[in-house]
C-alpha cells in the first residue's frame, strides 16, 4: 500500500458511530513498548535507529491487522504527508520530526504502530465513539503479536520500560477525544479540568499536549501506568469518561430548556457563515463546525449529519486542503479554499429544524 493509496481512504475515526456515543468522537488505547537490546530512541545512534526500524516494520508487516497496510519511514514522506498523518491523529507530531522514524497503518486507518518516537514502539488504537473494551481488546491482540517477533525491555516488578516514568508499568495510556460544547458554553469547562487533574486524568486541546481546545473538542487520558493493572485503568477511566458524558447532556439539557432561542441562534450564525463566508481560518472553521455538530446531536439535524461533520473537521485542517489543492499554499490561500470547501459542503446539508424545544 502507497500513501496516496492511504490518503485515499476516509478515516476509521470518520465513519457513523453509534448513536449513544455523539459526546465521545475517538476512543484511543495506546501501549508504549522498546526493546531490550537497543536504547531508548533518544539515546540511540542514526545506525541504531535504522536496526530498530527495520526490526519493529518487520514485526508489524506480520501482524494479520496490518498485513495489506501501510509501511513507511517518514523521510520518504513529504512535509504535507506526514502532517496530514498528524492530523488524522495517526502520528504524533513529535514522530513527523523525529530521525529514523517510520509508522505501520492499517488499511482503514483504525491502528498505527508509530517507531523511534519517544520510545521504540507507540501501538495505538483507534474506535469511532467510546469503546475502551474493544479497543484494548484489539491493542493486546496486536501486542502479543508483536511479542512473537521482538523481545521488549520488561522488569519483573516495574512492569515494561519506557522512556517516560509516567509510562513505566503497563505502558499504556487510554484516552476519549470528546466533544463538550455544552459545558464550555456554561462556563463549566475549567472546573471540570481542575477537578479531573485533582484525580490523575489529564486535559487537552485537540491534538494532544499543547494544543488549544478548538471546537470544544478535548483528549482526556489517564496520566500513570505504574502500579495499576490495565482492567482496573480502564475501569477509573470509564467511570470518570461516563461522568463527563453525563455532565455534557446535562449541560445540553440546560441549554435548550432555559437558552434556546440564544442555542438555536448561535448554531443559526454558524451555519450563516459556514454557508456565506470567503475566508475561514482552521479555529474559526472548527468552532463553526462544533456548533453544527451540537445542532445534529441535539436533534436539530438528523444523526448522520454527524458523520460528515466529522469527516469535514479532518478535512478543513491545514495540509488536507494543501493535499486537496495539490500544491503548498499561504495561509491567507487556504482560508479560502477551506471556506470554498466548507461553503459547498454545508449547502448539502439539510434543513435545520429547531422544534425540538420552546423557542
Amino acid at each position: 500500500m502507497q500513501i496516496a493509496d492511504l490518503l485515499r481512504i476516509p478515516p476509521e475515526t470518520s465513519r457513523r458511530q453509534r448513536a449513544d456515543s455523539t459526546v465521545v468522537l475517538i476512543t484511543r488505547l495506546r501501549l508504549a513498548r522498546n526493546l531490550a537490546s537497543l536504547p531508548f530512541p533518544g539515546w540511540a545512534k542514526a545506525g541504531q535507529r535504522n536496526d530498530i526500524l527495520a526490526a519493529c516494520q518487520h514485526a508489524a508487516q506480520r501482524v494479520p491487522q496490518l498485513r495489506n497496510g501501510l509501511h513507511v519511514s517518514l523521510s520518504d514522506l513529504s512535509d504535507t504527508e506526514r502532517k496530514i498523518l498528524f492530523e488524522r491523529h495517526l502520528i504524533s507530531k513529535e514522530l513527523s520530526e523525529s530521525r529514523g522514524a517510520g509508522v505501520s497503518i492499517s488499511r482503514d486507518q483504525s491502528v498505527s504502530v508509530m517507531i523511534n518516537e519517544e520510545d521504540h514502539i507507540r501501538l495505538q488504537v483507534l474506535r469511532r465513539g467510546f469503546d475502551l473494551k474493544k479497543s484494548w481488546n484489539t491493542a493486546t491482540e496486536i501486542d502479543d503479536e508483536l511479542e512473537k517477533h521482538l523481545d521488549f525491555a520488561f522488569h519483573p516488578q516495574l512492569g515494561y520500560l519506557t522512556s517516560c516514568p509516567t509510562n513505566v508499568g503497563t505502558g499504556m495510556r487510554a484516552s476519549a477525544m470528546m466533544h463538550l460544547p455544552g459545558l464550555v458554553l456554561a462556563g463549566h469547562m475549567e472546573k471540570v479540568v481542575r477537578a479531573l487533574n485533582q484525580v490523575g486524568i489529564v486535559v487537552r486541546g485537540f491534538f494532544g499536549e499543547g494544543s488549544e481546545a478548538s471546537g470544544s473538542m478535548f483528549q482526556i487520558s489517564n496520566q500513570h501506568t505504574l502500579g495499576l493493572a490495565e482492567p482496573d485503568i480502564l475501569k477509573k477511566l470509564s467511570k470518570f469518561f461516563n461522568s463527563i458524558i453525563e455532565q455534557e447532556l446535562n449541560a445540553r439539557q440546560v441549554l435548550l430548556e432555559k437558552e434556546h432561542t440564544k442555542t438555536c441562534d448561535k448554531i443559526s450564525r454558524a451555519y450563516g457563515i459556514l454557508a456565506h463566508a470567503r475566508l475561514l481560518n482552521t479555529a474559526e472553521a472548527m468552532n463553526l463546525l462544533s456548533l453544527l455538530r451540537l445542532a445534529s446531536e441535539v436533534g436539530f439535524y438528523p444523526a448522520q449529519t454527524v458523520e460528515t461533520l466529522d469527516r469535514l473537521l479532518i478535512e478543513a485542517q491545514p495540509n488536507h486542503i494543501e493535499h486537496a489543492v495539490g500544491r503548498s499554499i499561504e495561509p491567507n490561500q487556504r482560508d479560502f479554499f477551506r471556506a470554498g470547501l466548507l461553503r459547498e459542503q454545508v449547502s448539502r446539508l439539510p434543513a435545520l429544524d429547531f422544534s425540538a424545544g420552546d423557542a
